[in-house]
């Protein structure tokens, strides 16, 4: 490695803050964990007990699943509209 590429592991890209911290995992980071096309039924088995973060707090994704009219995901796309078309979009709630 070279002498920059090494100074620039020693210190963290981003620096954290000392806020609250958010319960919950972001939607992005459960539907990368999953390949496409999907069942509801299979991402419930799979996925269900995930928690992820809404603009009104966290909730089960199993529970926002059950909401949704959708049985067939065709895309990573799909699933997402679905799930922010029962829980919406904004600003994560903290505590």
């Amino acid at each position: 490695m070279s002498e920059e590429e090494t100074e620039g592991e020693e210190e963290p890209a981003v620096e954290l803050g000392e806020g609250t911290a958010v319960d919950g995992a972001p939607l992005s980071r459960v539907a990368s964990r999953l390949t496409w096309p999907q069942e509801r039924s299979r991402i419930v088995e799979k996925e269900g007990d995930a928690t992820i973060r809404t603009p009104e707090g966290p909730k089960p994704l199993a529970d926002v699943l059950e909401e949704t009219d959708t049985t067939y995901f065709d895309s990573r796309r799909t699933f997402v509209d679905a799930v922010e078309g029962v829980v919406g979009r904004g600003p994560v709630a903290t505590e």
